[in-house]
């Protein structure tokens, strides 16, 4: 691949119960991000991170949503709205935005710059859903939500600056859930999001899943939006995240889905933007996950052996 990636860190810690994941941006820098995506062709530019103030500083129940609970959500707001401008201004630049958690209620911002004038569709890899609101979580984390924020669910109906994606259920796909809250995994059931659990990988592969969510998730749109939450990949190869959950992808699962990305991506230009997030690098291993995120990302964009 020749195209330019744009990083762009998003430190936020807001939406999360444990802290540490703000450092993630630099721990994935510093585990050798931009030379491994420059070792797929691909020149990069890194546009720093956000400011973000520390969680300490704020109040988390200054802004409440119309009912339930969402914890520092004028926070995760105004994060959202500055990652959103950095990720439509890069795409409108021609780059390939590459957004660094952080947490993952980023992506609410990821997603809404990315749909910024044009329709986009979302390929979800992780072990929990994020389709909680207010009005379900049981925590009040908000990066437990964000999916549910961009789709416009419930009290997410009337925020703007978090559904203005024009996101279709029917163009997400989620790739390898294990754990999800009992509310949220009803709402899912009832709604039109493709959800492959990991006994699915199981049963029938993880390429033909991998290719049944692109093909979800690009069906009808001008691009893909991927969301790579490092708990999707099991404890044991990423230890470094906030809520590790048993039964992940292996190191080599992992890579094999990014490479598939690459393959489709590079036969129909489909990736408009990716992030990765949850690195949190108090709780790694010598950096370990860090590493595995960096890595995986210049598989996603088309890192090759041969």
């Amino acid at each position: 691949m020749t195209r330019s990636v744009r990083i762009i860190g998003a430190p936020s810690d807001y939406g999360a119960n444990r802290r540490g994941v703000d450092m993630g941006p630099s721990a994935i820098r510093y585990a050798g991000l931009a030379d491994q995506i420059e070792a797929t062709g691909a020149s990069t530019t890194d546009a720093g991170d956000l400011a973000v103030p520390r969680a300490e500083e704020r109040d988390p129940d200054r802004e409440r949503p119309a009912s339930g609970r969402a914890k520092f959500l004028r926070e995760t707001r105004e994060v959202a709205e500055e990652l959103a401008d950095e990720v439509a201004d890069a795409i409108a630049d021609g780059d390939l935005p590459l957004a660094l958690g952080g947490d993952h209620s980023i992506a609410i911002g990821s997603l809404v710059g990315s749909a910024r004038d044009a329709e986009v569709g979302a390929i979800w890899f992780d072990a929990h859903g994020d389709f909680n609101t207010p009005e379900t979580s049981p925590s009040g984390n908000v990066h437990g939500m964000p999916l549910a924020a961009a789709l416009g669910k419930d009290g997410f109906a009337d925020m703007e600056w978090a559904n203005a994606t024009g996101l279709r259920e029917e163009n997400v796909a989620l790739v390898g859930l294990r754990s999800l809250d009992a509310d949220e995994r009803a709402d899912i059931l009832e709604s039109e999001m493709t959800a492959f659990t990991m006994s699915d990988i199981d049963e029938r592969g993880l390429l033909t899943v991998v290719d049944e969510a692109i093909d979800i998730a690009s069906r009808g749109v001008e691009g893909v939006h991927v969301s790579l939450d490092l708990d999707w990949l099991d404890p044991n190869e990423a230890p470094g995240v906030g809520t590790p959950v048993r039964g992940g992808v292996t190191y080599r699962e992992a890579h094999a889905a990014l490479e598939r990305l690459a393959d489709r991506n590079r036969a129909d230009d489909l990736l408009r933007s990716l992030e990765l997030v949850e690195v949190n690098p108090i709780l790694d291993e010598r950096n370990r996950t860090a590493e595995m995120a960096a890595e995986l990302a210049a598989s996603a964009l088309g890192k090759r052996i041969l």
